[in-house]
């Protein structure tokens, strides 16, 4: 090696059982028995085998254990939301780990993006790994490339949409009627023009939330106007661009029903920056951090995103477990959180 040449890496492979097997003095097979959890082993040959694998660096080969388990089981589950950086993805996927460490299982992750193709290579690429089931958030109205999964004994639970073309389980939030809490809420406040900003329409849970906005108006006897409607401002700059665009209008809206929470922070800064957050009174659908400290809080219809998780973990582990009942849907209802931005009257802030 010359003066100022790095010296060479030293590479070695992983540990071996046979390796530990030779340290610890014992056989190769009561190594295995010892990390596949035998409980017949004694305790001390236990204890002297797991010496062995700590002073080597040994870690045994899930994969490779898994296959030669008979039920074929490799204590993972995958799961794909919409988003794992959204506040309501983050807090569903949290809640399913909980449940999944408690037997033992691990969680991978995956973001579809709001796009079918990767929905469906994502979930391809969980299952190709042999994982034992998926939760899954479906960007796409069609899951039927999940049938031959299904059949083969891969189980599934779908989350906050139900399948499209497949039979499954699923758990879902009372989106319609959230929606039509919301506007209720806002009209018992004297607001007769409220703004609806969403997702795009062709996304089921952005459907429902239109859907119950439009009911909650008809029943108030009010005429819908398409004016103040806006469909797919889902990243927070588009929000912001959207929601000035509605108060810049020659009649503008007194309120805004807002229905996805990136949607609604767009909507917040655009309140701040028109100065108009006293003013203009807002309801968002889903809670986001920070949303009970702003000045006025902001009024949200929150989803209960840990019974949704807790619920939709349990079932896929009930069906790991062997239960065959029929398919169903599980709908969890939302609720109102009265932070202030709700409550501003039509005709401007309260002064108690």
């Amino acid at each position: 090696m010359t003066q100022g040449e790095a010296p060479p890496r030293s590479t070695r492979s992983r540990p071996t059982m046979r390796e530990v097997a030779a340290l610890a003095g014992v056989a190769i097979k009561t190594v295995s028995r010892v990390f596949n959890g035998v409980p017949t082993v004694d305790p001390a040959i236990v204890a002297r085998v797991r010496e062995a694998a700590d002073q080597l660096g040994y870690r045994p080969n899930l994969t490779a254990s898994s296959l030669r388990r008979g039920d074929g089981r490799t204590a993972t589950i995958g799961m794909l939301v919409e988003d794992a950086a959204n506040p309501f993805s983050a807090a569903l996927t949290r809640t399913v780990e909980n449940v999944a460490r408690e037997r033992g299982v691990l969680v991978l992750v995956g973001s579809v993006d709001e796009d079918p193709a990767r929905e469906r290579e994502l979930a391809q690429a969980l299952v190709d790994r042999r994982v034992d089931g998926l939760v899954i958030v479906p960007a796409g109205r069609d899951q039927s490339y999940l049938i031959s999964e299904q059949r083969s004994g891969t189980r599934m639970v779908f989350v906050d949409r139900e399948a499209g073309l497949l039979d499954a389980d699923a758990v879902v939030s009372d989106n319609r009627q959230g929606a039509v809490t919301a506007v209720n809420h806002l009209l018992e406040a004297g607001h007769r023009r409220i703004a609806y900003l969403g997702d795009r329409a062709s996304i089921p849970t952005a459907a429902q939330r239109f859907d119950g906005y439009r009911h909650a108006l008809e029943v108030a006897h009010l005429t819908y106007d398409d004016e103040i409607v806006r469909h797919g401002p889902a990243s927070e700059e588009a929000a912001v661009a959207a929601t000035k665009e509605l108060l810049e209008l020659p009649d503008p809206p007194t309120a805004l029903f807002t229905s996805q929470n990136l949607v609604t922070i767009g909507a917040l800064r655009a309140l701040r920056a028109l100065g108009l957050q006293d003013t203009v009174a807002q309801v968002g659908f889903d809670d986001f951090p920070l949303a009970d400290i702003l000045n006025p809080g902001v009024s949200v219809i929150a989803q209960n995103v840990e019974e949704v998780g807790r619920t939709a973990a349990e079932m896929l582990f009930h069906r790991l477990d062997g239960d065959e009942s029929p398919t169903r849907t599980v709908t969890v209802p939302t609720r109102l959180i009265e932070r202030g931005s709700g409550e501003i009257p039509a005709e401007g802030p309260r002064h108690d």
